[in-house]
């Protein structure tokens, strides 16, 4: 086995007994996004009622009675409780209806609003340490740049 493949026993990574590999790893991000109710929003309507007073001008007629002294003239009629005169008398009234009229509409919609959430998470990544033991020979790629 020799003097590596005891130093470097059984490992996985090992290609033959003059060559060892350490795999380095990191964390990365993994972001996603999903949709949540987050409320609602319930369109209705409320009845509010409102008294109203107005002053409606009416009319009405009146009879006028005018009284006025003859000169006793002479008369072939004689006097009789027989003749009538009628007059009709009219008035206003006032009738009050309702009605329903469209003074307005409301309508409803979503948009969708795009901002920006800030994400502040560490992450870890594992790098290669060398130790030397006693003053041996390292050739390291990283460092002679």
């Amino acid at each position: 086995m020799g003097i590596l493949g005891g130093i470097f026993g059984n490992d996985e990574n090992k290609k033959d007994t003059n060559e060892a590999k350490l795999s380095l790893r990191k964390e990365e991000l993994d972001v996603a996004k999903n949709r949540v109710q987050k409320g609602e929003v319930e369109l209705g309507k409320e009845i509010v009622e409102e008294h109203k007073e107005m002053d409606v001008p009416v009319a009405h007629e009146e009879v006028v009675i005018e009284r006025k002294s003859l000169n006793n003239e002479v008369c072939d009629t004689p006097i009789s409780d027989e003749e009538t005169i009628r007059i009709p008398v009219s008035e206003e009234k006032v009738n009050v209806g309702k009605h329903t009229v469209v003074t307005g509409e409301v309508s409803a919609h979503k948009r969708s609003v795009e901002e920006t959430e800030h994400i502040d998470e560490t992450l870890r990544r594992e790098e290669a340490r060398v130790n030397r033991i006693g003053d041996p020979d390292v050739v390291d790629s990283e460092l002679d740049h």
